[in-house]
């Protein structure tokens, strides 16, 4: 109960627990004046109807679901079953247009427009009687322009994404050790084009968020990066994700995204640390200002501060 974790937060106990909130956006997109594009074709293929459907294009499958996302949109867009619809993406040898590169948390907005476009354009040829309709098409995302740091104007991104997040830790006060106990991330992504994936992108980025929070140090020096292996520079284990993560899908269809989705791919990552400083804060009044907490910070600051309160007292 509220009352209890109080009790617990304001105790003289070695173990304190605290939550943390923080909020982000992220753009969607290089932008900044680079003019974004998303090379797509389409090849509707039957007689009286479209028997077969198959969509080209460039972009990449590197975990995060892309071309899943990818043949759920054509179908919807030319009103096909999934098993109507093949998929031939990432081949240069049958899709020479780019789609640009699988991150900015820009693939679903982009490949999104580019299938919705050229499907469009393939119907209409369709319904014009050809046979196969065939279409090639380079969707262009909306203009930006650089930020103009004299004036303070700038159109720098086109789309953004939105993020919330809540986490509650736990603090060995003795040792500096920390756990994260429980992540909330709650996601505008627009639309949902498949909620199972966006799932899984949210409890992705948070244990990649965690590891880089509280374990993840690149140390260099001299030109030499002194933590070159997984011994010294530690990533997070199965014993260190958070116990819980709930994952709040948003949805605040955006004007411009295919059928109001937006990209999230890095969203879930962006608010953690600061919710986790938050809640360290929460947990023992201390502010830790640099990253990752590893246990040494943690207690050092914990440290700093008790020296400070006894030599005020």
């Amino acid at each position: 109960s509220p009352v209890e974790v109080s009790a617990i937060r304001n105790s003289q106990f070695a173990i304190r627990y605290g939550i943390g909130f923080a909020v982000a956006f992220k753009n969607v997109g290089f932008s900044f004046g680079y003019q974004e594009n998303c090379w797509a074709k389409i090849e509707l293929r039957g007689k009286a109807e479209i028997e077969k459907a198959v969509v080209y294009i460039g972009s990449a499958e590197v975990g995060q679901g892309n071309h899943t996302v990818v043949h759920q949109m054509a179908a919807e867009a030319l009103n096909l079953p999934l098993e109507r619809v093949r998929l031939v993406a990432s081949d240069t040898a049958t899709s020479p247009g780019s789609a640009g590169s699988v991150s900015a948390s820009r693939m679903t907005f982009m490949s999104g427009n580019a299938i919705r476009e050229t499907a469009e354009q393939a119907l209409e040829r369709w319904q014009a009687g050809e046979r196969p309709a065939v279409v090639e098409h380079t969707y262009l995302a909306p203009r930006s322009t650089p930020f103009d740091p004299e004036t303070g104007h700038g159109t720098p991104n086109f789309a953004y994404g939105y993020v919330a997040q809540a986490v509650e830790v736990e603090v060995d006060t003795e040792t500096g050790e920390l756990r994260v106990l429980r992540v909330v991330c709650a996601d505008d992504v627009g639309q949902a084009v498949n909620p199972q994936n966006i799932v899984g992108q949210i409890e992705g980025g948070v244990a990649q968020a965690v590891g880089w929070a509280t374990c993840e140090n690149l140390l260099t020096a001299e030109g030499r990066v002194l933590t070159p292996n997984l011994s010294t520079y530690l990533i997070p284990t199965i014993g260190d994700v958070p116990q819980r993560v709930d994952s709040i899908i948003v949805e605040h269809p955006d004007p411009r995204g295919p059928w109001g989705a937006r990209g999230m791919g890095e969203m879930p990552f962006i608010p953690l640390a600061p919710a986790l400083v938050a809640a360290v804060h929460d947990a023992t009044g201390v502010w830790c200002d640099e990253l990752p907490l590893t246990p040494e910070r943690v207690l050092g600051n914990l440290v700093t501060r008790r020296l400070g309160d006894w030599v005020t007292r």
